[in-house]
């Protein structure tokens, strides 16, 4: 399915006359005339809402936050390389459709991302103009809604954390709060009431026009395929608008918690409700049920959504455990797994990828999964992954020299002795056993491996920790 594009002549351009040289900010170009530079040197009446969502500064940090987000291309095939050049061209009509109210926005594309429990979640991919025009407005009403949303929300928000989100509830379990409600929401981005969602947004935005043009994204549907689906429900994630729609939409639950004075901790849709009993907990558990479903609109998964003893307390990937009288934290048994599969996929002998392709993947992915998990204690774990991974990268490096020749070659190089060396160049064992043979151990040692260009786990860990 093609995207709509609006005719306009060729030699216009966004604002007047295009630049004779693009410049530069943060790395990406700019196409209109006003750049980070300009920001204290332009001064202008005093402004409606849609005027700031549309002047020329704002469309242009908008323009370099999405090329600088890359992503993937809508139903139109635009790439993000190409909005300039169609911006250039398009960019005065855009802005003059919107400012009369006639933009249209495309449907997005649905994608299925896999999910770590093999299921998979829809994803909506919005146009790059439409991810552009749809960044321009989070980037005006953003400042305007973090006054209003609660501090103990942590999801996609200027400034905040998954990282915070877990300090603040070792806080409060450090307290003395020994149970909790783990709470699902089933389908929540899917679920999304557009009525009620537009009401809340009608409170603090009091201009038509800009409730319109979000009211438009909210109705534009997806294609799945070739095939059109309307949407009469929903926040579509993908786009830059879902996140802030989404905590708008559950401000009124942070809102009406602490006005129960519970104590709870949220990241996007992934919420705990702290108690100090299980009968507090489970009579919280139908309150807060009850309040979500006649309220928000929104559904209870109910068999996932439990009172769960803090010892049981699964959040953001980790668990807590009690130690004298401080929760402190725990890898969860899962997460420990995804690791390990990722770098059996990068280690495997037949992925065909080479030594350096290799080291930089697992160096990416080692210092990625242990810098989010750095606050849990697992340093015996780390010692038992790299004793396992070593023997991984030895079984491949075995299978690599391949020939009997190499191998020999490679073992006296690295100091085996001339008899042990030809009598292990000659083996008919398997490459993982032969990974753990004294011989490997005392040629391919961890020193080695270290100056090869493989990181240890524990020595980075503990660098972290």
């Amino acid at each position: 399915m093609k995207g709509r594009k609006q005719k306009v002549r060729r030699n216009s351009s966004l604002f007047g006359k295009a630049p004779a040289e693009q410049e530069k900010a943060d790395r990406v170009p700019t196409f209109v005339w006003i750049t980070e530079a300009d920001d204290f040197t332009v001064t202008q009446r005093k402004e409606g809402l849609l005027d700031k969502i549309l002047c020329p500064y704002n469309l242009n940090r908008a323009y370099q936050r999405v090329v600088k987000n890359k992503g993937s291309h809508g139903i139109d095939g635009m790439k993000v390389g190409a909005l300039a050049s169609y911006l250039q061209i398009h960019g005065r009509e855009i802005v003059q459709s919107i400012r009369q109210g006639n933009y249209r926005p495309n449907p997005v594309r649905r994608v299925e991302i896999p999910k770590d429990n093999g299921k998979t979640r829809p994803l909506g991919i919005p146009t790059v103009v439409d991810r552009w025009v749809q960044q321009a407005i989070s980037q005006v009403l953003v400042p305007i809604y973090e006054k209003e949303f609660s501090p103990h929300s942590y999801g996609f928000r200027p400034g905040r954390s998954q990282h915070q989100a877990l300090l603040q509830s070792q806080e409060i379990l450090s307290e003395g709060y020994r149970y909790a409600v783990d709470l699902d929401m089933e389908k929540f981005f899917d679920t999304v009431n557009h009525s009620y969602l537009i009401t809340l947004l009608s409170e603090q935005i009091k201009e038509g026009s800009v409730i319109s043009l979000i009211h438009k994204y909210l109705n534009a549907g997806v294609v799945i395929g070739h095939k059109f689906e309307a949407s009469t429900d929903g926040v579509p994630q993908g786009g830059p608008l879902s996140p802030l729609l989404s905590n708008v939409m559950l401000n009124v639950l942070d809102q009406e918690l602490t006005k129960r004075g519970h104590r709870f901790v949220r990241y996007a849709d992934d919420m705990i409700i702290f108690s100090k009993g299980r009968k507090g907990a489970e009579r919280l558990k139908r309150t807060v049920t009850r309040f979500i479903e006649g309220r928000l609109y929104l559904r209870v998964n109910k068999e996932k959504t439990q009172v769960v003893p803090r010892r049981q307390i699964k959040f953001l990937g980790y668990s807590f455990y009690m130690w004298k009288g401080k929760a402190r934290f725990r890898v969860q048994a899962k997460s420990i797994n995804r690791l390990k599969d990722k770098m059996r996929a990068i280690t495997n002998k037949s992925n065909g990828l080479g030594y350096q392709r290799r080291k930089t993947l697992l160096s990416q992915t080692i210092k990625g999964w242990i810098n989010y998990y750095k606050f849990a204690e697992m340093k015996t774990i780390m010692q038992r992954l790299d004793e396992w991974l070593r023997r991984r990268i030895r079984a491949f490096t075995w299978k690599n020299w391949k020939r009997v020749r190499t191998r020999f070659k490679e073992l006296k190089r690295l100091g085996a002795d001339t008899s042990k060396a030809w009598e292990h160049a000659n083996t008919r064992k398997g490459h993982w056993r032969i990974a753990k043979s004294p011989v490997l151990h005392k040629t391919l040692t961890d020193e080695v491996l270290r100056e090869q260009g493989y990181v240890s786990l524990k020595t980075y860990y503990l660098s972290v920790h």
